[in-house]
């Protein structure tokens, strides 16, 4: 008797984060940055410094109950900075209001690295939907403005919409 393969319909389809990295590069995992703290990181004051801070705190965090806690010397290992420099750019990032710092406390009563809790920007980027959809609107409409006059009716005429 013939085994029984699955359909390819079965298999899980491939993530479109996979298909331009691949399967190997996309078993390390990935970090979710999204698109409103890339594009509104001037509005946001935030350097490129504090940017890559927040994405390196961003690989670290995996469930919303359990905050990022790194230390400073494994952040600044991975960016090639010193930790002095973290810990001046994570200061700002407080004193912005993106991120929280609680200080941890070992078993043995010394300290451990801090927890990082980036409430706050969180926060700032849901504020900025409303004039991201505006954008998105606006650049909506622009596109309909410079369509072809007669593209919405021929691609009716042959089944598709635009």
């Amino acid at each position: 008797m013939a085994k029984a393969t699955k359909s390819e319909t079965d298999l899980p389809k491939k993530s479109s984060t996979e298909k331009i990295y691949g399967p190997n590069v996309i078993s390390h995992g990935y970090t979710a940055v999204p698109n409103i703290l890339v594009r509104a990181q001037s509005r946001l004051g935030i350097s490129t410094t504090q940017f890559n801070i927040i994405v390196q705190l961003l690989s670290y965090w995996m469930r919303p109950d359990n905050p990022p806690f790194p230390s400073k010397k494994d952040l600044a290992t991975r960016m090639g900075i010193t930790p002095a420099t973290v810990r001046i750019n994570i200061k700002a990032l407080e004193d912005a209001g993106l991120i929280e710092r609680e200080q941890q406390i070992t078993a043995h009563g010394d300290y451990g690295s801090n927890i990082y809790r980036l409430n706050g920007l969180v926060a700032k980027l849901k504020a900025l939907v409303p004039d991201f959809d505006d954008e998105r609107e606006e650049r909506r409409v622009a596109r309909e403005k410079t369509e072809t006059p007669n593209a919405r009716a021929r691609a009716k005429r042959k089944g598709r919409t635009p």
